[in-house]
C-alpha cells in the first residue's frame, strides 16, 4: 500500500471526546443488544445522540448499565488508534454496509484497544481516559427506535 491513502472526503467535524465515546457506546450496544451500530447519530460538544433498531425499549437497569460500561472502557485508558487497510484486508467482524456507494478502496479502521473497531474518517482521543465521563442524559423508545441522549465531560 502507498504511504499517502487515498480517502473520501471527511464532511464533518466532530469533538474528539463525543466522538470516540460514541465508538465505545456503539459497541456496548451490540455486546448488550445484539443489535447493529448506531444506525443515525449527531455528535456534537454540548450533546450527542444516537439511535439503534431495538425491538423493545431497554429498562431503567439496562441503560445504567449502558452507561457503567462506556464510562468502565474510559477508565480503562485504552489507545485509540488507526489503520489503513484495503477493503480485501477488512476482517469479516467489521460491517460495512453503512459505507457511502463511492467510499475509497482504502478503509481508515479506528480501533479503540481490543474493545472495538470500526471504519471510521473521524477525529479521535489517543486514550479513552481522555473522554472524562459519559453520562446518558435521556433516552427514547418509538416503534422501534431507541434514541440515547449523552453528554462527556471532557471540555
Amino acid at each position: 500500500m502507498e504511504d499517502t491513502p487515498i480517502l473520501n472526503e471527511h464532511n464533518k467535524a466532530e469533538f474528539p471526546p463525543a466522538h470516540s465515546a460514541e465508538h465505545i457506546l456503539n459497541q456496548a450496544m451490540v455486546r448488550m443488544f445484539g443489535c447493529s451500530r448506531s444506525r443515525v447519530n449527531h455528535i456534537e460538544r454540548k450533546k450527542s445522540k444516537c439511535n439503534y433498531d431495538l425491538p423493545c425499549c431497554p429498562t431503567e437497569e439496562q441503560i445504567r448499565t449502558i452507561e457503567a460500561e462506556v464510562n468502565r472502557i474510559i477508565a480503562a485508558d485504552l489507545l485509540i488508534t488507526s489503520r489503513y487497510v484495503t477493503r480485501d484486508e477488512v476482517p469479516e467482524s467489521i460491517d460495512l454496509s453503512k459505507l457511502p456507494a463511492d467510499a475509497s478502496d482504502t478503509l481508515r479502521l479506528v480501533y479503540v484497544g481490543d474493545y472495538d473497531v470500526c471504519p471510521c474518517l473521524g477525529a479521535h482521543v489517543e486514550h479513552t481516559a481522555e473522554i472524562g465521563s459519559f453520562r446518558i442524559s435521556s433516552t427514547s423508545y418509538n416503534d422501534g427506535n431507541f434514541r440515547i441522549v449523552f453528554r462527556v465531560s471532557a471540555q
